[in-house]
Order: C-alpha cells, then sequence, then structure tokens
C-alpha cells in the first residue's frame, strides 16, 4: 500500500513538473544556496529584489533546510505596478509576504502531494491541493518542482501567495468598525477592554450604536455610571468560546460570561437573542467572533421590574411612541414600543406567565412584519393588552 501511495506521489510530481529539475543538477552538484541558486536561475529577479529589500539574504543562505514556493517574474507581474512598488518599500509587510513562501525542513514533490497544508516560516498555513494532476499552494500552480540547494528546495510556482490579514481582537475590531461607539465607551466605563483583548477565545453579541439608542438617555447614563451593573450587562452579551453561525443555529440557549443564560431562537430563517435580532454574523477577530444584534441584552437581576413600573413605562413608551408615530416616523415609534416590551420580558418581576407569553407572541409578530407602520401597531395592540391585565397586580 505504502509502494503504491509513493508511486502515486511520484506520479504526480511528475505530470505537474516536466523538466523539473533532478537531485543531480548542477545548482546541487555547485553546492549553492537558495540565494545563490535563484540568482543563478535568471528567473527570479524581482523575488531577490524582494529578499534584498527585506533583509532576509542571511536567513536564506543560512544552514536551513528551506523549502522555497518561489514566484517567478512572471508571477510578480501579475500585481498591479503601483501595489509591488509599495510592498518592496515596506519591509515588514514584505517580510511577511516572503515568508509566506518559506516552509521549514525540505519538502521535497514526492511529499507535497501527500500534504493538504503546510506551516510557513511566517507563522500562518499554506493550503494544498493535488487535482487533475496539478498541485496548487493556496490560488498558484506549482510549474516546476525539486530544485535542489545544498540548504533546501525550491518549487517554483506561478503566482505570488499572500498571507490572510491579520485580524484585530475584538475591542479592536469593534473600535474599527466605526458602529459599535457606545459599546466601547461601555467597555472602557467597566474596564473590560483588557479581558475582551485577552486570548479568549470569545463570542459577543455586540449592540450597534442604534441598539443603544433605543434605551432611554437617563437609564443609559445610569448604566454607563455604575461599574458593576455594567459589567454585569456587558458580560451577559459573552459567551466563552468561539461560537460560530453555523453552531449558534443549532442551540436553544448559551451560558454567559455573566452567569446566566440566554435564549436561542430560530424561526422564519432569522435568530434571535432573547427576543433581540441578530443582524450580522461571523465577524472574525483574533479572540473571538462578533455577531451583530440590534439590541441590548439585560441579564434578569441586572434590573428586575415590578409591575408598577411595568405599568409606567408602558405610559411613557405609549405616549412618545403615539408623537413619534404621528410625526410620521413610523419605525421609529417600532423601536420604543419593541425595547419597552423586551425589557419588560426579561426582566419583569412576578409579571404572570400569560402576560410575558402574550408579549413574546407580538415581539416574534413584530419581528416577522416588514412594514413599520404595521410592526407599530402590533406592538402597540401587544403593550395595551399587558397594560390592562397588569392592573392590580404589584
Amino acid at each position: 500500500m505504502k509502494s503504491r501511495m509513493f508511486t502515486a506521489a511520484i506520479i504526480v510530481a511528475g505530470l505537474f513538473c516536466v523538466g523539473a529539475v533532478s537531485r543531480t543538477t548542477a545548482s546541487d552538484q555547485n553546492g549553492k544556496d537558495i540565494v545563490d541558486t535563484a540568482v543563478g536561475a535568471g528567473s527570479f529577479k524581482t523575488l531577490v529584489a524582494a529578499v534584498k529589500a527585506a533583509d532576509l539574504v542571511g536567513t536564506l543562505k543560512g544552514e536551513g533546510p528551506f523549502t522555497v514556493f518561489a514566484p517567478s517574474d512572471e508571477a510578480f507581474a501579475k500585481i498591479p505596478k503601483e501595489k509591488l512598488e509599495a510592498l518592496l518599500k515596506d519591509k515588514k509587510a514584505l517580510a511577511a509576504v516572503l515568508t509566506y513562501h518559506v516552509v521549514s525542513g525540505k519538502v521535497m514533490a514526492a511529499d507535497v502531494v501527500k500534504l493538504t497544508s503546510a506551516k510557513t516560516v511566517q507563522g500562518q498555513p499554506v493550503s494544498i491541493v493535488v487535482k487533475g494532476g496539478k498541485v496548487m499552494i493556496n490560488n498558484a500552480n506549482v510549474v516546476k518542482t525539486d530544485i535542489a540547494c545544498k540548504n533546501g528546495v525550491i518549487h517554483v510556482i506561478d503566482t505570488v501567495i499572500m498571507p490572510p490579514a491579520e485580524t484585530k481582537d475584538i475591542v479592536d475590531t469593534a473600535v474599527g468598525a466605526g458602529s459599535f461607539k457606545t459599546l466601547v465607551t461601555a467597555v472602557k466605563a467597566a474596564d473590560l477592554v483588557d479581558t475582551l483583548k485577552g486570548e479568549g477565545p470569545f463570542t459577543v453579541f455586540a449592540p450597534t450604536d442604534e441598539a443603544f439608542a433605543k434605551i432611554p438617555n437617563e437609564t443609559l447614563e445610569a448604566l454607563l455610571k455604575d461599574k458593576k451593573a455594567l459589567a454585569g450587562v456587558l458580560t451577559y452579551h459573552v459567551v466563552p468560546g468561539k461560537v460560530m453561525a453555523a453552531d449558534v443555529v443549532k442551540l436553544q440557549s448559551a451560558k454567559t460570561a455573566q452567569g446566566k443564560t440566554i435564549e436561542i431562537v430560530v424561526k422564519n430563517g432569522k435568530v434571535m437573542i432573547n427576543g433581540v435580532n441578530v443582524v450580522k454574523t461571523d465577524i472574525a477577530c483574533s479572540n473571538g467572533v462578533i455577531h451583530v444584534i440590534d439590541g441590548v441584552l439585560m441579564p434578569s437581576e441586572a434590573n428586575k421590574i415590578g409591575a408598577a413600573a411595568a405599568r409606567t413605562m408602558i405610559e411613557r413608551a405609549i405616549a412618545h411612541g403615539v408623537k413619534t408615530f404621528n410625526s410620521g416616523d413610523h419605525a421609529a415609534c417600532s423601536d420604543i414600543y419593541m425595547a419597552t416590551m423586551r425589557e419588560i420580558v426579561a426582566n419583569g418581576d412576578n409579571t404572570p406567565e400569560h402576560i410575558v407569553s402574550n408579549m413574546k407572541l407580538n415581539l416574534e409578530k413584530a419581528a416577522a412584519t416588514s412594514c413599520p407602520t404595521e410592526r407599530s401597531w402590533v406592538l402597540r395592540r401587544g403593550l395595551d393588552h399587558a397594560y390592562a391585565r397588569m392592573t392590580g397586580i404589584h
């Protein structure tokens, strides 16, 4: 079996490297290292210039051994001139690109074709695909193999491969997005920056600035000044581990870093966390992932709402909502009603189950309604129903 695998590997290697240099080439006989071999070939002028610009000559003339997937001059010519010139002037970025073409050890073609990936000196792996008698390293075709050098081997590729862009941590990603200004302010106020810049990994359900804007100003201002309560709210949006969207939809609940669980509901192709819509998913970060939500989640113990307080909240929401609706902004009106209903559902203390169930039903109906006018009326009827049935409850 091993013999057949080895034979197949040699056949594949031969198919994609007609004219490949054997182990008894002049380069090998003359004992040239990788750099001198590339210089002598005459077809790696840009690569050699890049190696010099990045101060990697000493490294690639070192003991090694190294396996270099070397882009030809034609490969570098595919890069727009201005981009290539800029890369050659950026020593750090250039070194990252070049070392992404280098794998530690001497990996000959017969061994390359047995791999599906290989870790580069740059730190990130390259993918290796063998198909139809051809071998590809990421998006580059291997066109010549086994150019032997005294400190390794060169395989020639027809495209310069670029390392994936470095991802930022959760905090820096949120800052860079520009749509999480209130969230970032809150994270700083709660002294959670270092935690969310830590190793993790973390899954963050991140409320947008629009989500925070649904909270009454005085409530939000008070929360930002209460460090303990704020930390509780923020960590209620964090789940330990990296849970991508494909895995979130398989769950019914998840335990948060705050300690309490959040409810996950998938319905009609939409995902809701405690009744709040997930509007964007899988924003990759170096220490986890961000999923964007359109509301702020409140842990049940953070701000218990009694029946009297709930009725007052409904009264204020309706008064504000009616004024907003009559001004023509029906979407803003529905946001006011929805935020109030969600907060009562999440934090209502001693609220009868039938009232909570009715509110949840109305929230689901509203979420499935695209027309803001109709959505406002669905929520308004739900608030009226809850208000009438809360009378006499304390």
